[in-house]
């Protein structure tokens, strides 16, 4: 079932995290926050939103962190349930789609509650401030490519912020899959 994001806070702090990454390393904010900017977004291998943007996210991606925008994707699907997001798929998914980011896993399930993660895909855009101005969407495609010309509003979003850090008039949330919760952490 789809979900998006309500009730959306901006200019809030981005919550600190220690997270094992597919190349081996842990990584925190800090260490993949860039002098511009940082684009965390939550994904999963398996949901088809994800699988029909990911070409267009590792495009924008490689473009913002060529201008000095900081990236990286968590997975936080309970792996036990859902056996495609398991970390040795994530790593396969990574290496597949050549993510130029780091791509944690959120094993425990914290990180995504204390973003307020909702779906996969789910974008936070921080300032070079740290606090968090943009909570839209890639561009207008869902599971099916964005008609020719479309905005590419994450990619124009975090320029922006990059520029201004001010928080960009025109968000629309994304919508994809819902994080796949474990039993305890629904409670």
């Amino acid at each position: 079932m789809a979900a998006s994001p309500t009730d959306i806070e901006l200019d809030i702090p981005a919550p600190e995290f220690s997270l094992p990454g597919v190349d081996g390393k842990t990584y925190s904010f800090a260490d993949i926050a860039g002098p511009k900017g940082t684009v965390v977004v939550f994904i999963c291998n398996h949901c088809p939103y994800v699988l029909a943007i990911v070409d267009r996210l590792v495009k924008d991606a490689r473009a913002l962190m060529s201008e000095g925008i900081g990236f990286a994707a968590i997975c936080s699907n309970d792996a036990a349930a859902y056996p495609d997001d398991s970390f040795p798929n994530m790593q396969d998914f990574a290496k597949r789609h050549a993510l130029p980011f780091p791509y944690l896993h959120d094993e425990s399930q914290q990180v995504a509650r204390a973003y307020g993660a909702v779906c996969t895909p789910d974008f936070f855009g921080y300032g070079a401030d740290g606090k968090l101005k943009y909570r839209g969407r890639l561009d207008e495609g869902r599971r099916d490519p964005p008609p020719p010309g479309a905005r590419r509003e994450l990619l124009v979003a975090m320029r922006q912020i990059a520029a201004t850090n001010e928080i960009p008039d025109d968000q629309t949330p994304s919508i994809g899959c819902s994080i796949k919760w474990k039993p305890s952490a629904t409670a």
